[in-house]
């Protein structure tokens, strides 16, 4: 049975990179070091990741889009991303990728408790990735990160016995520092953007991390204004202030994604798509994909 968006796990992603080099724990942790690999352009569908995604870019540049953002990920910058989050690797000019070098980590979340660590705590307390999720390192951050990566490395081929405990301290230590890093960009992103609505900010991105879970099912306002305690008219208005998008076309955007990905990805028919994303029929979802598309539903999955 196909998902509705790929959900991707540690052993799938490993997978995408035969041949790298790269380490790892089981299904529970791994972390890779490339240079320059097709599965980036496997990876410019939109895809979900089953756990926690690092980026630590050492040489070259990557453009990722995360929740329908793009961001662009440079060298001396690193970039997560959490459970949930809708992922994609924007088309990048050949030029970058031949000078691409990255180190990517993934942990899957049934690791977390070795960790012995509250994350979304953690989150809540220090920083919102979904704010910023890539933030550059200063100098000295960025030897340090390169430490952490090459004792990481170091542990992982260890014949340690009790490695997994012994990561799962290391992967606290990493995640306090760059709390405390993701804590100053933000500061600063705040104070920067005081003058242009910093509460606007926080609430487009409170609502499209709504959108991103619900869309498949809620497209009216009253729903999303509910959620948040606001009136649909005020929260239409502070996404229109915030983004110079219409909150209705954010969420249209992710229903397209979602159907986009379906009829390309997936041999489900198109009545069984239209019920997936709730729509009352067929004909209703056929105007709805043309008026955003300039294509029927048919014609894409052929094209």
């Amino acid at each position: 049975m196909h998902e509705t968006l790929q959900t991707i796990n540690i052993e799938q992603f490993r997978s995408l990179f035969p041949g790298k080099h790269d380490a790892s724990l089981g299904n529970d942790f791994f972390l890779t070091d490339i240079r320059y690999s097709d599965a980036l352009q496997i990876l410019q569908h939109p895809f979900r990741f089953d756990g926690y995604i690092g980026m630590f870019c050492i040489e070259g540049s990557i453009s990722v889009e995360i929740n329908m953002k793009s961001y662009l990920v440079q060298p001396n910058s690193f970039m997560v991303s959490v459970p949930g989050y809708i992922l994609r690797v924007s088309k990048t000019s050949e030029v970058d990728l031949d000078r691409l070098h990255v180190v990517i980590l993934a942990m899957s979340t049934d690791y977390m408790p070795a960790i012995r660590l509250d994350v979304n705590k953690l989150f809540n307390e220090g920083m919102s990735v979904m704010d910023t999720p890539v933030v550059t390192l200063n100098q000295s951050e960025y030897l340090l990160g390169e430490k952490y990566m090459e004792l990481t490395k170091d542990i992982l081929a260890s014949d340690l016995v009790d490695k997994r405990d012994i990561l799962g301290h290391l992967i606290a230590s990493v995640m306090h520092v760059f709390t405390a890093i993701w804590s100053r960009e933000i500061s600063q992103a705040r104070e920067t953007g005081k003058k242009n609505g910093g509460r606007n900010k926080q609430i487009l991105e409170q609502f499209l991390k709504l959108v991103s879970e619900y869309h498949t099912t809620y497209r009216n306002m009253a729903f999303y204004a509910d959620r948040m305690c606001l009136t649909p008219k005020y929260l239409s208005k502070l996404i229109k202030q915030a983004s110079g998008r219409s909150a209705p076309d954010w969420i249209d955007a992710f229903v397209i994604l979602e159907a986009k990905h379906l009829l390309k990805y997936s041999d489900i028919t198109i009545k069984e798509i239209v019920f997936r994303l709730h729509f009352p029929n067929q004909s209703v979802f056929y105007k709805f994909f043309k008026a955003h598309t300039g294509m029927t539903p048919s014609e894409y999955r052929n094209s």
